[in-house]
């Protein structure tokens, strides 16, 4: 396998890494300044960007960070359920037993969350996929609750989010949105030292892909990272099945020759 091949400790370009792996690059810093900065005030979140440019990175990280003694965070990725099966997803995660009937579990939501200590910190993921009905019932918990701020809500999606909210029935949802980011891919010098990184983090030298390798991976993926990741771990596998110790820019093209991107 190509990981004792270059003497790497782990795989470096996996898709969930340890959370010190995740690249404070400016991108994610502007985005962590806007979520601090929610976290004193608003009641709703919303964060834009395309497939695999590191949104769910960005969430784990700001959960990580989040003061556990001021939040009570849930994380929510099954989106593609009806509006009555994300509620009870929620009632569930609160910690209770769903009841029978959309009512009877708004207020099981309501109750739960005015009986914690601390404020309620719902974060989606993935929720271009949710059911429009849903942000409907996002909106009524929202508005249901009183001046103190237990509740907030952080949505997560891809851009098939942003023209859902445009949507007239959701127009009081976009009103309460303090915060709105868009997560964009890395530049080739960010897209760089990502590639480094990841194997500096994974015990390997960080000479074994090449300037012009690196600038060509970024060429091929636009700077999302989940496709560095592909690309770069394809490289590695071809380069360790050739006895290679260096990538370079024809070991890239070749495996591109074989590689599909969307």
């Amino acid at each position: 396998m190509f990981l004792s091949h270059f003497s790497l400790t782990e795989h470096p370009f996996s898709e969930k890494p340890p959370i010190d792996w995740i690249q404070r690059d400016p991108r994610i810093e502007q985005a962590m300044a806007r979520l601090k900065f929610f976290e004193q005030q608003g009641a709703v979140a919303l964060i834009i960007g395309q497939t695999g440019l590191g949104k769910s990175s960005l969430l784990r990280l700001f959960i990580h960070e989040l003061p556990q003694n001021l939040f009570n965070p849930v994380y929510l990725h099954l989106t593609p359920l009806s509006a009555n099966g994300f509620l009870r997803l929620i009632v569930t995660r609160l910690g209770e037993k769903p009841k029978i009937g959309k009512d009877r579990m708004f207020l099981q939501i309501l109750d739960r969350i005015h009986q914690k200590e601390k404020p309620t910190l719902l974060i989606i993921d993935e929720a271009h996929l949710i059911d429009p009905k849903t942000l409907t019932d996002m909106r009524l918990l929202i508005s249901s609750i009183d001046d103190q701020v237990v509740l907030k809500i952080i949505f997560s999606g891809q851009e098939q989010l942003r023209q859902l909210l445009k949507r007239s029935c959701h127009t009081d949802l976009v009103h309460r949105i303090t915060l709105s980011f868009c997560l964009k891919p890395l530049s080739k010098d960010q897209s760089s030292f990502y590639i480094d990184r990841r194997i500096k983090m994974a015990g390997g030298a960080t000479n074994i892909f090449d300037a012009e390798a690196k600038d060509l991976i970024h060429d091929y993926t636009g700077g999302v990272p989940r496709q560095i990741n592909n690309i770069a771990t394809a490289c590695l596998i071809n380069a360790a099945s050739r006895n290679l110790k260096t990538i370079g820019e024809p070991l890239v093209n070749e495996t591109m020759n074989e590689f599909f991107l969307p």
